[in-house]
């Protein structure tokens, strides 16, 4: 039952968001006629979501979902809701520094953050192998979407330049972006250590997760778009261009169904687990559109595709944590309170 839930959970988060990337890349990359204008306004976008997954919230906790009263403690909602914030603006905002495969790369990394401030925050414990699983996914995922393929024979015949110190690009020096993709990680590892505090201290359920992170976050981005004054940019643009309408309330309902798909994982699964799906969904995008249009895959997005599939393989298989470990870190998290 547990196993057809996760995978019901995982083809919601694949499917909503699938088409929530389509809408989004047509919303915001795209040139809008009468005009030719572009989209700029992301923070007020990313508030409209906000409003209608807290709505969307609320009417399933009051009309669906039985969950109870939720106790949990308001100061995680605030600090979860604020760093799940900062790491969309930062990641959002490193695209103007680095290039796309570098924000993919450093985005795939997003298991690693969440298990290591889970330990440090959480006080989650994982096998070796567990990391070890993880790490191959990371890297299979890395390699599949950074599709320049690099000869052993080019890289012994660079030259030592300035250039070729970087590997011509492969390797990028720490500058501005990288800075941001880096501090995007940090608040998606503390987000996913606050949520497992939250998930193992209180139990906290998947609606009541979705609905305070969502409020507190509106009101933070509504006090944002407000000192910014964007939000007024926003509703001057979508007069001239007001067939942009459906689509962000399309896009905003598909983040609410994902988001829903997502929060559901986390407090039934935790985080770590979500975060494997959130991350491997971009794989499974790519590879859908390998399978469907005949795109040929260079060698290094073989092997790429080769280490998803193990580490997902391995991971279900002997990933499982042992019932008598699950226990002892439950005693010595009642222990640390």
């Amino acid at each position: 039952m547990a196993k057809f839930k996760f995978i019901t959970y995982a083809a919601g988060i694949g499917l909503s968001y699938w088409y929530y990337g389509i809408l989004q890349e047509k919303i915001t990359r795209t040139k809008h006629q009468p005009d030719g204008a572009m989209f700029t306004c992301t923070m007020t976008l990313v508030l409209l979501q906000c409003i209608v997954n807290t709505l969307f919230a609320k009417f399933m906790l009051k009309f669906i979902f039985n969950q109870g009263v939720d106790r949990t403690n308001p100061n995680y909602y605030r600090i979860c809701s604020l760093t799940y914030l900062t790491a969309m603006v930062s990641s959002n905002m490193a695209l103007r520094h680095v290039n796309y495969p570098t924000q993919v790369i450093g985005k795939s990394c997003k298991p690693i953050p969440i298990m290591i401030l889970g330990v440090l925050i959480g006080r989650k414990r994982y096998s070796i192998r567990k990391y070890i699983f993880i790490l191959l996914i990371v890297l299979g995922v890395a390699l599949f979407l950074y599709k320049r393929d690099i000869s052993l024979e080019h890289l012994f015949n660079m030259k030592l330049s300035s250039e070729s110190a970087t590997l011509a690009g492969i390797i990028p020096t720490l500058g501005i972006g990288e800075t941001l993709l880096v501090m995007s990680l940090a608040m998606d590892g503390i987000t996913g250590a606050v949520q497992e505090r939250m998930k193992t201290e209180h139990a906290t359920k998947s609606g009541h997760m979705m609905y305070k992170v969502n409020l507190y976050s509106t009101v933070y981005l509504t006090l944002a778009t407000l000192c910014s004054w964007e939000i007024f940019t926003f509703f001057e643009f979508i007069q001239i261009h007001p067939a942009l309408i459906v689509d962000i309330c399309l896009f905003s309902s598909l983040s609410a169904i994902g988001q829903l798909f997502i929060f559901l994982t986390v407090s039934e699964f935790g985080p770590l687990p979500c975060s494997i799906v959130t991350t491997t969904r971009k794989f499974f995008t790519v590879l859908t559109s390998v399978l469907l249009f005949g795109n040929s895959l260079t060698a290094t997005q073989w092997i790429g595709t080769f280490l998803v599939f193990l580490g997902l393989s391995l991971d279900a298989a002997y990933g499982k944590e042992n019932p008598r470990d699950k226990l002892k870190q439950e005693k010595s998290s009642k222990k640390l309170k």
